[in-house]
């Protein structure tokens, strides 16, 4: 089966999450095709601020609650990150919701120090993978995709620091060689949801082709455009990747933009089929 990707790339009103939230009922209401994945930028009810403690949200909060009834609305998942908090501690947190209200989350696991964003907030140990419509995503946030380990379609631990396969047990090991032997990929479609700057703008598109090219994967990564509260610059560049490393979506750079991609099931599978890398991949552990 077919996936469809709708991507809103979009401005943001700073700090603002009433106006966000009307922004984005406006525009998700303008999407007029069916479609199974609508993606929100990184933080998409405020920017990508800092300033956590009077804008941050319990997971039974506003956002969630608006997330779950415009997924009902449009008989498709929902995702974004927005700051939650929970146990006293603040996360950029990334939020799937399903039309029949059920939510997910992944917690960024790369914290961007550059803005101190590892100062107010914490990281995440854990990967999100979700079966969605036959497909299995693992949705990731911003400078996640500048660590290809994390990204790497292989099952792995990250609380015990190892992965399921135990080196030290003969009965593992072999179980080790057959998956050697016979992979198989744990996802298929990779999403990054940003608010990545226009100065960086290169590592971003050139790394979301490495990330599709090296997990043989489709990849989706949608940005934010305009000027954030700090005056930074955003410009978009939002795309989504075959897993070739080919663009096949044409999304305008610095402006508001909706466009929804079909993924094609089929062609992954037979790219796969004909050149299987993962045979001959690296096995590591993440310490």
């Amino acid at each position: 089966m077919n996936l469809k990707i709708t991507i809103i790339q979009s401005e943001l009103h700073w700090e603002k999450k009433a106006k966000n939230l009307a922004l984005f009922t406006e525009k998700i209401a303008s999407i007029t095709e069916a479609t199974d994945v609508i993606m929100l930028p990184e933080m998409f009810t405020t920017g990508f601020t800092m300033n956590a403690k009077p804008l941050a949200e319990t997971m039974n909060g506003e956002a969630i609650k608006w997330m779950k009834q415009q997924a009902k609305n449009k008989n498709a998942a929902i995702v974004g990150s927005l700051i939650i908090t929970e146990k006293k501690l603040y996360f950029n947190r990334l939020i799937w919701v399903q039309p029949d209200g059920k939510v997910y989350h992944y917690d960024k696991r790369h914290l961007f120090r550059m803005a101190n964003e590892h100062e107010t907030f914490s990281a995440g140990n854990s990967r999100l993978i979700v079966a969605w419509r036959g497909w299995k995503i693992c949705p990731l946030v911003c400078y996640d995709l500048r660590f290809p380990v994390w990204s790497r379609n292989k099952e792995f631990k990250v609380q015990s620091l190892k992965f399921k396969v135990d080196l030290q047990s003969d009965n593992k090991a072999r179980i080790l060689e057959h998956e050697t032997l016979n992979p198989k990929p744990v996802f298929d479609l990779l999403i990054y949801v940003a608010n990545w700057p226009e100065a960086r703008k290169e590592p971003w598109c050139k790394l979301l082709e490495a990330r599709a090219i090296e997990n043989q994967v489709y990849v989706v990564g949608v940005n934010r455009v305009g000027l954030d509260g700090k005056e930074i610059s955003y410009s978009g560049n939002s795309a989504v990747i075959d897993p070739k490393g080919n663009a096949i979506s044409n999304i305008a750079t610095h402006q508001n933009h909706i466009q929804t991609i079909e993924l094609n099931r089929q062609e992954l599978e037979d790219f796969r089929e004909k050149f299987p890398v993962g045979l001959d991949g690296d096995d590591f552990e993440i310490k």
